[in-house]
């Protein structure tokens, strides 16, 4: 599938990995990048969203630092790379290029017109704020990070979230995870799993802590979700 051109609000443009349905139509979903770009593994998952009857729009979201970023996990430089990324990346401006993205998704002609979200690691922490920010249909966020210091916004949420938590997540503390749980504990609109034994990136195929049980689980669960809450 092709990458894409994305007006970005304020001015500017980015790119985005586009992937389609079988039947060329259905609802939106955009897939919001971990720490390594829109490498291969990002596409892949949206390769396999669009499988399941869905437009999967994937943004690079490290274009104000530098465009087209596709490394992987599996050398220290890469890691490196992809800390610094991390560290120079505006949650703001990501929040608003994620916008632009859903509304470039519901302005196409093969979106229905629904738009939901799903993220991992970083992208796990920006659905969080898609859900608290905007007016995605839904969002789902894998290992978030960082959300023990967003957990006020959570009272923003109007539209269903789903999160996935690794209890054993080397990037997110017990303390924070049962900060998290805590606030979110009982709102109508929040789904909390959490992953006993598992660590960060537990879904990520080929990765150091992939684990396979765990990994299907979430993707059931997700997979639902967009099927109740997107069609």
């Amino acid at each position: 599938m092709p990458d894409i051109s994305i007006d970005a609000i304020g001015g500017g443009s980015f790119t985005g990995y586009l992937s389609l349905p079988k039947a060329n139509r259905g609802p939106g979903v955009v897939v919001i990048q971990e720490v390594f770009g829109v490498n291969q593994v990002m596409r892949e998952i949206s390769d396999e969203i669009a499988a399941l009857g869905y437009v999967a729009l994937c943004p690079d979201l490290f274009w104000r630092q530098e465009p087209g970023i596709q490394i992987t996990d599996k050398s220290e430089a890469e890691w490196k790379k992809a800390f610094q990324l991390f560290g120079g990346f505006d949650v703001d401006k990501g929040v608003s290029d994620l916008v632009s993205t859903m509304n470039h998704l519901r302005s196409r002609p093969e979106c229905t017109g629904k738009v939901g979200t799903v993220g991992y690691c970083l992208g796990g922490k920006l659905a969080y704020l898609m859900a608290t920010r905007s007016d995605a249909d839904c969002s789902v966020s894998f290992y978030g990070v960082g959300l023990d210091a967003l957990v006020d916004e959570a009272k923003s949420i109007t539209r269903p979230l789903l999160m996935h938590i690794a209890e054993k997540d080397k990037f997110v503390p017990p303390e924070a995870q049962a900060k998290v749980k805590a606030a979110l504990a009982g709102h109508p609109q929040v789904t909390v799993h959490s992953y006993p034994g598992v660590d960060h990136a537990f879904a990520r195929i080929g990765g150091e802590h992939f684990d396979r049980a765990a990994a299907d689980l979430a993707n059931e669960r997700t997979r639902t979700f967009f099927k109740t809450h997107l069609g």
